[in-house]
């Protein structure tokens, strides 16, 4: 039986995100959405199959790709978060495991899901090499992380503190070539119309605003809070490339990554 604890919303470290708190609602939503794109009735990549998120958090995600999926694996190393998902979502099986070395069999899983985790990590190549293993014949591994170009623009030290290596789009495609995926196609996340209107109305946007409160500690102008508040998984468009033309999603927020086992 589930204890209050395990119920009680987990807090904000900097390292995930959480539903359910207004002044995070933009950066849960851009999460969300792409949870969304991988979900919806129509979409194949986790249809019937077996799926592993590496890197679950508070376990939102994995419970999205349920709804689809013949089953899902929700793993995360922190024991707090892998107590909370299986209080909060039985419809995934939440496994407690550190990314270096997936508790799983070889040729087990059909997808892997690995979302705004990759750039926490510190053996990225190794963690990709892992996914292949456990990975079946044809299966297929989805990574998202923010875009280096736009969010450490100029820098090769990522801004976020708890980030150890950030990347551009050819990086992020040739880093999974290089572990043995062939990588078919990359999306881009961007804001929609509906976020570009509210971005200019706050100097320096919207993640500009949050960001800067959030270093100063000043409190968050109604306005602000009512415009990061109302966001949701809509308001944001995705765009797909190829190799030959990947360079073109240099100005997107996240990148999304799709690859395949051979």
């Amino acid at each position: 039986m589930s204890t209050p604890s395990e119920l009680d919303p987990l807090p904000l470290t900097g390292e995930r995100t959480v539903p359910d708190i207004a002044r995070e609602n933009y950066w849960f939503r851009r999460h969300e959405a792409v949870y969304e794109m991988l979900s919806p009735a129509g979409n194949e990549l986790c249809e019937n199959r077996v799926v592993l998120e590496a890197g679950s958090g508070e376990g939102y995600g994995a419970n999205l790709l349920a709804r689809r999926a013949r089953a899902v694996f929700a793993l995360d190393y922190d024991q707090q978060a892998i107590a909370h998902t299986r209080a909060k979502y039985p419809a995934v099986t939440a496994v407690r495991g550190n990314l270096a070395q997936l508790p799983f069999r070889s040729d087990s899983i059909d997808v892997v899901v690995n979302l705004q985790v990759i750039e926490h990590l510190w053996d990225q190549i190794g963690f990709l090499r892992e996914c292949r293993r456990a990975l079946k014949s044809g299966g297929t591994l989805i990574v998202s992380t923010p875009n280096r170009i736009t969010f450490s623009p100029g820098r090769d030290v990522p801004l976020n503190p708890f980030h150890t290596k950030e990347f551009a789009p050819a990086e992020l495609w040739d880093l999974m070539a290089e572990a043995g995926f062939q990588v078919a196609s990359m999306a881009g996340l961007y804001h929609g119309p509906r976020l570009a209107g509210l971005d200019s109305r706050h100097p320096g946007g919207l993640i500009g605003a949050q960001t800067e409160l959030a270093l100063s500690g000043e409190p968050w102008p109604d306005e602000l809070l009512d415009a990061v508040s109302s966001i949701t998984t809509k308001d944001f468009d995705f765009e797909a490339r190829g190799r030959d033309d990947v360079d073109r999603l240099d100005d997107c927020l996240d990148l999304i990554a799709f690859g395949t086992k051979a």
